[in-house]
């Protein structure tokens, strides 16, 4: 199915696919090496004409890293095999580089890293971009490429140098409901079971790491820093208590209120990229009189047990009169996390 990353052996993705031309002219031997690899598994994307958009090869290793100049003395790492992304404006490339981070996290990794050629600077300014630098470099036969490592254990102190890892200390939390129809498209790997996959589609809102959400509530408050807790509302298929649900941690990069941008045109290229609304949909928000305020937020954590609203209350102490936005204590922010399964790696404080 197109549009939503699939995890596939080797043996069942096309390599006569024309996407693969350019590993093929890159490096020597790629077929060989492909076709060696078809008990083993890579994250694809197809377009809806079933040509390979997006292929990801993760593969962990036990250091220290000696093949490169200087080595890296580290010791479970997790390589960034191959990765190639068909760019077409959809920020598909963050999704990706997202998904690598989280198997980094979730298999305990100290670290990440990936081999890429100078020449594809967009791709390495990608990766710089996420907390990843040039450590080494690396000679084979296909020519000298860059080595870009990122710690998952140094603390950089920047929202996005540190991503996907969150530093909690000293920062405020809160709980920011959306309705279920905003909250699929925007986060898609805090999707829930009964929910279609094939809603998810190739679009930068969905692919993005960053994300813009417009709130008519109360938020005029938030601070770059802040943690959200983003909450799921109802479906309407059953009780509130049952059906809204605690799904993913985000961290505030910027608020704007609506009435901060000249006109409607600076608004729309604003939120365009990075929000679930069309440039019309956009334009009539603009133009309502109701007060809004735009949020951008970084997609870190997808809770691996999601929280409904019964347990909210009953179990983790946490209630509010309104459950459109309200702040919580430190306290009640642990054991979100604690009883959400999140990987304890992700909080660095």
């Amino acid at each position: 199915m197109e549009g939503y990353i699939q995890y596939k052996y080797f043996s069942e993705i096309d390599l006569t696919d024309s996407f693969f031309d350019s590993l093929r002219d890159d490096y020597p031997g790629f077929e060989d090496w492909f076709v060696r690899k078809f008990q083993e598994k890579a994250y694809i994307m197809y377009n809806p004409q079933r040509k390979l958009e997006a292929f990801l090869y993760l593969k962990m290793e036990n250091g220290p890293i000696q093949d490169v100049t200087p080595s890296i003395p580290a010791g479970r790492v997790l390589k960034i095999g191959t990765m190639k992304i068909n760019p077409h404006g959809t920020r598909l490339g963050e999704r990706f580089i997202k998904r690598a981070l989280d198997v980094a996290i979730s298999e305990g990794a100290e670290g990440i890293y990936v081999t890429v050629f100078s020449k594809h600077e967009t791709l390495i300014n990608l990766f710089i971009k996420y907390g990843f630098f040039q450590r080494s470099t690396k000679e084979s036969v296909s020519g000298t490429e860059l080595v870009l490592w990122k710690s998952l254990t140094e603390k950089q102190n920047n929202i996005l140098l540190d991503f996907p890892r969150i530093s909690q200390r000293g920062r405020r939390k809160h709980i920011l409901s959306i309705f279920p129809e905003f909250h699929t498209r925007l986060f898609p790997d805090s999707i829930l079971r009964n929910e279609r996959f094939d809603i998810l589609e190739d679009v930068s809102h969905t692919n993005s790491i960053h994300k813009v959400f417009i709130s008519a509530a109360p938020v005029s408050g938030l601070r770059p820093g802040d943690i959200i807790v983003i909450y799921r509302t109802s479906d309407k298929q059953g009780p509130a208590k049952y059906r809204s649900v605690a799904t993913s941690i985000c961290v505030v990069e910027e608020i704007k209120s609506k009435q901060s941008f000249k006109d409607a045109e600076s608004f729309i290229d604003y939120c365009d990229k990075y929000s679930v609304y069309t440039s019309e949909e956009l334009q009539g928000i603009y133009l309502e009189r109701k007060r809004h305020y735009v949020i951008k937020m970084v997609y870190n954590i997808a809770l691996r047990k999601r929280l409904t609203r019964g347990k909210l209350i009953e179990e983790l102490g946490i209630e509010s009169d309104r459950w459109t936005f309200f702040e919580i204590t430190d306290n009640q922010f642990d054991s979100i996390l604690q009883a959400g399964d999140a990987h304890e790696s992700l909080v660095i404080d």
